[in-house]
């Protein structure tokens, strides 16, 4: 019986002088792969310790190429989406669109006049450079009542919240329908976030109904602010009340105070023009009579993560006076894509085209279920001779808190292997479309894998089928 030394192994200064870990270092530097050789001769002297023989230099070197590989890849990878969530939180929401993209690789690359006036040589204001644009949107809806507004951006509408409540509520009370006491992702609340900023929550109604007077009479000399809460993640239907927002402005107004609307996702354009399900954008709430408005810019808006503030201009300016802002307020990079997509809204003819979210959501189920049909027998390569793959329709939702109700018509590859008790077979399978070098996300459901292909472009489909084919 052969008896395995330790002294089998080669040495590290071998090994790194192999062609295979000569090219390794070429790419990934010295450091990195004389670490990872140093890892891989700990496991063999291990596997020799056990009564193995020791790999050969050929395999140490393959294993070790394989490691660096794993090490230089980033966390923060790109995936392929087939969840049947459009801007799903958890995979980055809003794709941007290419305009945004260049735009931020030049802010990215060169000096900007980030907080620099061009035309006097004085300081500028960061918030400028968005900041007409989005009232010249606003003026489509709104006409000359657009120019009565101020606008400022922090980095998500949360903080957009938080500081606007700081602002304006510390040590004094807002006012809000117990049915709005939101909680988003991550178990992060509204009225924690309330209280965070130092506002005392006053909670008016039961969670199904709230009425006019219900507001008016929680008014006392404590009162600072009447607020609503877009609930977009979730509805109440039924026996339900709600007051709508004219009316609380009324009732604020009437009392002197202002009136402050939290759309959480806001959209700037009317989803009505290209079919889709009718979410409130701040130009309505302002409309209404609203003095604030917060929305976020990396959902419906099709932007990167910010939150924005629009309402009255006093307010806004002591808004952008709270010594919060500096620690809240967005960088370059966060401003260029920004603008970039704010300017595709100056086109609406065009916008379903180059804004990608908006073209997510109106992508017709025809053309879905086309490519369900190129893709149906790649993926059952893929899965293997024992599943079975059909093409079935799906629901599509809309995803970060955006119209909790409303579903898309999508197409689906649905994926399943014969038997009571398919788990294990289905988790195998996804953890597979996991580990390809663009991972794929599906959803397991109702003893089936579900790969919805509403968020898979159509430019995007030539890279999906090629990495499955290439691991079938």
């Amino acid at each position: 019986m052969t008896k395995h030394t330790l002294s089998q192994l080669p040495s590290v200064d071998r090994l790194l002088a192999l062609p295979a870990l000569v090219a390794a270092i070429a790419n990934h530097g010295r450091q990195p792969i004389t670490d990872c050789t140093r890892a891989e001769l700990a496991a063999a002297r291990e596997l020799v310790r056990a009564g193995h023989p020791p790999p050969d230099p050929e395999a140490l070197a393959a294993s070790i190429v394989e490691r660096a590989g794993k090490l230089a890849r980033p966390n923060l990878r790109p995936v392929f989406n087939l969840s049947g969530t459009v801007l799903h939180t958890n995979l980055g929401r809003a794709l941007l669109a290419k305009e945004a993209v260049e735009a931020m690789t030049v802010a990215a690359t060169s000096p900007c006049a980030l907080e620099y006036d061009i035309a006097d040589g004085g300081r500028g204001d960061r918030d400028s450079l968005v900041e007409p644009l989005l009232a010249e949107i606003m003026a489509a809806s709104m006409g000359e009542k657009a120019k009565e507004f101020a606008a400022t951006i922090v980095n998500n509408n949360a903080a957009a919240v938080l500081l606007a409540l700081d602002t304006l509520v510390k040590g004094k009370e807002a006012v809000v329908s117990r049915g709005e006491l939101v909680e988003i992702g991550g178990a992060f609340r509204v009225p924690d976030i309330m209280r965070r900023a130092g506002a005392k929550l006053v909670e008016i109604g039961t969670t199904n109904r709230t009425h006019a007077k219900d507001y008016a009479e929680a008014i006392t000399a404590k009162t600072a602010l009447l607020m609503k809460v877009h609930t977009s993640n979730y509805a109440v239907v039924g026996f339900t009340k709600v007051v709508d927002e004219a009316e609380i402005a009324a009732i604020a107004h009437e009392h002197g105070l202002p009136f402050m609307v939290d759309l959480g996702s806001g959209t700037l354009t009317d989803f009505a023009r290209w079919n889709l399900p009718k979410e409130p954008t701040p130009q309505d709430s302002l409309a209404a009579g609203a003095d604030l408005v917060t929305f976020s810019g990396d959902k419906l808006l099709g932007g990167p993560q910010a939150g924005f503030i629009v309402g009255r201009k006093d307010l806004i300016a002591r808004i952008k006076k709270n010594p919060l802002k500096r620690a809240l307020r967005v960088g370059k990079i966060t401003l260029a894509a920004l603008e970039a997509t704010l300017r595709l809204y100056r086109d609406p003819d065009r916008l379903a085209q180059r804004l990608p979210t908006l073209h997510l959501l109106t992508r017709s189920e025809h053309d879905i279920a086309a490519q369900a049909e190129r893709l149906c027998p790649v993926v059952a390569d893929f899965a293997g001779e024992t599943s079975t793959v059909s093409i079935e329709p799906a629901m599509s939702q809309i995803g970060s808190g955006a119209l909790p109700v409303e579903r898309l018509a999508s197409a689906a590859l649905v994926i399943r292997y014969p038997g009571k008790r398919p788990g294990k077979q289905l988790a195998v399978l996804e953890e597979r479309l996991r580990g390809l070098p663009q991972p794929v996300i599906g959803r397991i459901a109702d003893d089936a894998l579900r790969l919805d292909l509403r968020c898979l472009d159509v430019v995007d489909e030539e890279r999906f089928v090629t990495q499955l084919r290439e691991t079938s």
